[in-house]
């Protein structure tokens, strides 16, 4: 199956997306041959539920059973508690109207929330939404997750950075390729099984990256899923993944969709 992967050429300001031109990956035998091809595989639906359409996901994840989401627009970003079943807010804390909330992930009983283009993230208690303290870094905050070591930012550009939960500093940093091309516009995270996923903005794809490696392995494709999301908004677009260790379950929405989705985890699992 042949599938176009968003190419896009550093980051762009998430308002006012330009349309992103796509690019077809080489044939496979262009690959490497000590490079597998990488597997592309169409989202299978296992279940729906509302999503709260005022929501502009940027960061969707699980923490010891719960889904906890961090939502963006500068005067409406959250970082939020919802309830699976219902959709509905089960509490939020809002973020000061100058910040433009940007993606988050769980570490312990803390969460950790970026912002946009302020250099500038948050620790939350993630019991009673106390802010415990601020952090800042360089460049864009886009998406954000944790491999149970390192926190791993995405910035828009092609490269994911490890970062010390303790400090926040720089670890390390991959530079995540398909068949040798650097590709970008890297948005909300996601650690699954040993795989970093990661939705391309304005794509409606996710793939899946070799965090040794910053190769994908595989694409999970979402456009089918996406076409039958009813929304207005051009930037009402695929972005939230959140993987529920305890039950083994993968969820996926978008912003200000109306439904979230429980999708078969990848290769079947």
């Amino acid at each position: 199956m042949g599938v176009a992967l968003a190419m896009l050429a550093g980051a762009a300001p998430i308002v006012s997306a330009p349309v992103a031109p796509s690019l077809a990956p080489p044939q496979a035998a262009d690959a490497p041959a000590q490079t597998p091809a990488p597997t592309v595989e169409a989202a299978r639906v296992i279940a729906t539920y509302p999503h709260d359409t005022r929501a502009f996901t940027q960061g969707l994840f699980f923490s010891e059973g719960r889904l906890f989401e961090s939502t963006g627009q500068q005067g409406e970003s959250t970082v939020r508690e919802v309830d699976l079943a219902t959709g509905k807010v089960k509490r939020a804390v809002k973020l000061p109207a100058e910040y433009f909330g940007e993606g988050s992930t769980n570490w312990g009983k803390t969460i950790v929330s970026l912002t946009w283009q302020h250099g500038k993230g948050f620790r939350w208690d993630r019991d009673s939404f106390r802010k415990l303290g601020e952090f800042t870094y360089t460049g864009e905050g886009w998406g954000l997750t944790q491999d149970g070591e390192s926190l791993i930012l995405s910035d828009g550009t092609s490269a994911l950075r490890f970062l010390d939960p303790r400090d926040f500093t720089e670890r390390r940093r991959i530079s995540v390729t398909w068949r040798g091309r650097s590709v970008s516009q890297l948005n909300e995270l996601e650690y699954v099984r040993g795989e970093i996923l990661a939705n391309i903005w304005h794509s409606d794809l996710i793939v899946r990256i070799d965090p040794a490696t910053g190769v994908i392995k595989g694409v999970i494709d979402l456009r089918a899923v996406a076409a039958s999301v009813e929304v207005s908004d051009s930037e009402a677009v695929l972005n939230g993944i959140a993987y529920d260790a305890k039950a083994g379950k993968l969820y996926v929405t978008g912003k200000r969709w109306p439904k979230l989705f429980e999708i078969a985890l990848p290769g079947g699992g």
